[in-house]
C-alpha cells in the first residue's frame, strides 16, 4: 500500500491491476463489494496515491493526476461491468428457487392445527425430562384406594362426595398390583400415579405425572369437567422445602420467561404436610402486574410415605401440582376456557407458527 506522502506509481498500478483481477475472478455481489472496499476504499492505494500527488514536484503533478484518472477509470468499468452480470446471475438464481409451478394441484380441504394444550404438556414433560426426571402415565378410570385413601383422603374427606367425584357403578375392580378397590372412580387428580410410582419404582424417585382428570364442575369461562394436570413428586434423603422451591421458579421460568417467579402461601392438603399454595407474579396481569395463584404443593405426608412402604424416618419428599389449562390461560391471555374445547380450528391455528 502507498505511502500518503509518496507517490509510487509502479505499487498503485500493481495493487490496481491485482484488484481488476480479483473482480473478474468474484464469484458474487458481496464479494464485489468487498474488493471495491479493499482496493478503491478510504485506505486503499489508489486513495492514497492521489492524495500524496500533492507533494510531488509541480512539473510531476500532471502525469500522477492522468495516471491516476485512467487506473480509477480502469478499476470502476471492471467493477460495473462485473457487478451487472453478477447480480443479473444473483436475480435469476433467485427466481429460479422462488418458482411456482401453477399446472400443480392444491390442498382443496382446510388443514389443521395442534392443540396448544398437547404442546404445552410437551413442553412440560421436555422440562422436567431435562431434569432427569422421569414422566410416569396412569389409568384415568383409577381405584378409589389409589385416588384418596392412599393419599390420606379420609373416609369422610368432602372430596370423596359425589358432588366432586365420578363414581363408577358396580366395582369390585383389581389392578395390575393386584389390590381390589372398593369403588372406582374418573381419577380427579394425578396425584394417584404418584402412589402408584412409590409402589412400582420405589425410591429415590423423581417423576412427574402429566394427564387428564375430571370433577363434577360445570362448564364456564375458567371451569370444565374435564381437564388436565400435571403433577411432580420427588422422594429421597434430606429433600427441603428449599429444593420445592427451586424446581418450582425454574419450572415458572420455563413457562413464562426469565422474569417469572414463584411463592408460597400457608395451605392444607391430605397429601402434603406442611403444604402451601403456589403463586406465580406475572408481569402481564392485567390491571399490572401482580401474583396469581398457580397451583398447590408441599412436603410429602409421612402417611402417603407409609401407605406405599416407605420408611418416613429416612426418606422425605415434595409435590406439587398446576393445573395445564390455566397455565395455558395465563401463558396466552386466553379469557375463557370455551375456546380450549369447542375444537375451532381457528383457535389452534393461532398458535401453529409458535411450534
Amino acid at each position: 500500500m502507498a505511502d500518503v506522502a509518496t507517490f509510487n506509481a509502479d505499487e498503485i498500478e500493481a495493487q490496481v491491476a491485482e484488484g481488476i483481477s480479483k473482480i473478474q475472478e468474484a464469484s458474487s455481489t458481496a464479494e464485489l463489494s468487498k474488493l471495491r472496499t479493499q482496493y478503491a476504499g478510504a485506505d486503499s492505494a489508489m486513495t492514497l496515491g492521489s492524495k500524496s500527488i500533492k507533494s510531488l514536484p509541480t512539473d510531476q503533478k500532471k502525469d500522477a493526476g492522468k495516471l491516476m484518472g485512467k487506473l480509477r477509470a480502469d478499476f470502476g468499468r471492471a467493477f460495473s461491468t462485473r457487478m451487472e452480470m453478477l447480480a443479473a446471475q444473483e436475480e435469476s438464481d433467485e427466481l429460479a428457487r422462488e418458482a411456482v409451478d401453477m399446472t400443480l394441484p392444491i390442498r382443496r380441504d382446510p388443514i389443521g392445527a395442534r392443540h396448544p394444550l398437547a404442546k404445552l404438556l410437551e413442553d412440560v414433560e421436555d422440562f422436567f425430562v431435562s431434569m432427569g426426571w422421569q414422566i410416569a402415565q396412569g389409568p384415568e378410570v383409577e381405584a378409589e384406594w389409589y385416588d384418596f385413601d392412599a393419599l390420606n383422603f379420609g373416609p369422610d374427606h368432602p372430596a370423596r362426595q359425589m358432588q366432586d367425584t365420578f363414581y363408577i357403578k358396580g366395582n369390585q375392580a383389581k389392578d395390575a398390583a393386584g389390590f381390589v378397590g372398593s369403588n372406582m372412580v374418573m381419577r380427579t387428580h394425578t396425584s394417584p400415579v404418584q402412589a402408584r410410582s412409590l409402589l412400582s419404582m420405589g425410591v429415590p424417585l423423581y417423576v412427574a405425572c402429566p394427564g387428564r382428570v375430571f370433577r363434577t364442575d360445570e362448564l364456564d369461562a375458567t371451569h370444565t369437567p374435564v381437564f388436565h394436570q400435571c403433577e411432580a413428586i420427588a422422594v429421597d434423603k434430606n429433600l427441603t422445602m428449599a429444593d420445592l422451591k427451586g424446581v418450582l421458579d425454574k419450572l415458572a421460568v420455563a413457562m413464562f420467561g426469565k422474569d417469572a417467579r414463584t411463592r408460597l402461601r400457608p395451605s392444607y392438603f391430605p397429601f402434603t404436610e406442611p403444604s402451601a399454595e403456589m403463586d406465580l407474579w406475572f408481569p402481564d396481569k392485567k390491571g399490572g402486574p401482580g401474583w396469581i395463584e398457580w397451583g398447590g404443593c408441599g412436603m410429602v405426608n409421612p402417611n402417603v410415605l407409609k401407605s406405599a412402604g416407605i420408611d418416613s424416618d429416612v426418606y422425605a419428599g415434595f409435590a406439587f401440582g398446576i393445573g395445564m389449562e390455566r397455565t395455558l390461560l395465563l401463558r396466552h391471555d386466553i379469557n375463557d376456557m370455551h375456546d380450549l374445547v369447542e375444537g375451532d380450528v381457528r383457535f389452534s391455528r393461532q398458535f401453529v407458527m409458535g411450534e
